[in-house]
């Protein structure tokens, strides 16, 4: 997900491939699929995107979501909000079944384990949080709002919602975390006397997407700024854009016993 394991993959390795065709064992109509059982869970266990782990352990819903999103074809879903709402609820999903098997992104070898040393099964294939992120959300949809709705189950990373993503609201809803992403105080902060712009290690490192899509990052971050007389002073003034630091401290409570790590 980050510089840093960038890094650590060409050390052990590299990352795993990336899936271009997908063939689940046993296949299910998209028409059948949905994410309701994922929004069950969330609405039940998530609370000003603080994540009750321990109540998600004892729940039966998550590995019927999770084995369901095996068994679809994700290149079969007929619009490109049908597909971008499916990989970020997937992503997600996946991010709270690593914690649930302990796997940390606390430390740097932590975030190797989480992002690119643990594999997730979707349509048959595999694929880890790095790649899902990097060579299919970012390479493929080319959608800076993602970085806003995807969650790494951290304390400075956005907030996990207590709802999924569904193709026909998925405009409103990434424009929504958008919002509260940039105007929150303990991610972004902007002190208007100094002009300095202290922002969320997310906007450094993804700095080509918002970039690429305003033509500067303090840009983009106007169109989601809630004050008026801020986004002017924004657009006006020259801001020193400094970057704060990112809590890997986990977003919610933790799980209480250990999960077989290699359980699918």
């Amino acid at each position: 997900m980050r510089w840093i394991l960038l890094s650590l993959a060409f050390l052990v390795g590299g990352c795993s491939t990336v899936p271009t065709t997908f063939t689940p064992a046993e296949p299910i109509p998209v028409g059948e699929f949905s994410h309701k059982l994922l929004s069950q869970i969330l609405e039940a266990h998530v609370r000003q995107g603080v994540v009750d782990y321990p109540a998600i352990q004892l729940d039966d819903r998550l590995p019927v979501y999770l084995a369901q999103v095996d068994r679809v074809d994700p290149n079969a879903l007929a619009t490109r909000n049908e597909q971008l709402a499916f990989w970020i609820n997937a992503y997600n999903a996946f991010a709270v079944k690593g914690i649930l098997h302990h796997y940390s992104p606390a430390s740097y070898v932590g975030r190797y384990r989480y992002f690119i040393g643990r594999d997730y099964h979707v349509g048959g294939e595999t694929i880890n949080l790095y790649d899902l992120e990097r060579q299919v959300l970012i390479k493929q949809f080319q959608e800076p709002l993602i970085h806003f709705a995807i969650v790494c189950a951290s304390a400075s990373c956005p907030k996990l919602q207590s709802w999924t993503y569904e193709p026909d609201q998925l405009n409103i809803q990434l424009d929504r975390v958008a919002r509260d992403f940039v105007n929150d105080p303990t991610r972004n902060r902007f002190d208007r006397k100094n002009k300095v712009a202290s922002l969320s290690m997310i906007f450094k490192w993804f700095h080509d997407d918002f970039s690429r899509a305003a033509g500067s990052v303090l840009t983009y971050i106007t169109r989601y700024v809630s004050d008026p007389e801020l986004v002017q002073d924004l657009m006006r003034s020259d801001y020193r854009i400094e970057y704060l630091d990112y809590d890997w401290s986990l977003n919610g409570i933790p799980p209480k016993e250990m999960i077989d790590a290699g359980r699918s």
